[in-house]
């Protein structure tokens, strides 16, 4: 079975972070849709991206179920050609 579902992007941030403007710049650039989860907001959801991360900076971005990390990991991944299939559906 061929599944070509795009998978769902999570991007936790703040409301001043410029590595979080600039993650978002790039997937609008790749036409991608995201959904935000201000941490600076909602203390609660900073507390559950610490658990699922073990890490406290932002942006920290997920593509479907797997955590890329931060900006500067996205662009490692798109730089070794790992985040275009990732962003299709495919393992990374």
């Amino acid at each position: 079975m061929n599944d070509t579902a795009v998978p769902k992007i999570t991007i936790y941030s703040t409301a001043v972070c410029p590595y979080c403007v600039a993650a978002k710049n790039f997937l609008k650039s790749k036409g991608r849709s995201w959904t935000e989860v201000r941490i600076d907001a909602d203390p609660a959801e900073r507390e559950k991206m610490v658990a699922l991360t073990r890490r406290t900076s932002v942006p920290q971005i997920f593509i479907g179920d797997t955590h890329v990390g931060g900006y500067d990991d996205m662009m490692a991944l798109h730089r070794e050609g790992k985040l275009e299939p990732l962003l299709e559906g495919g393992a990374a």
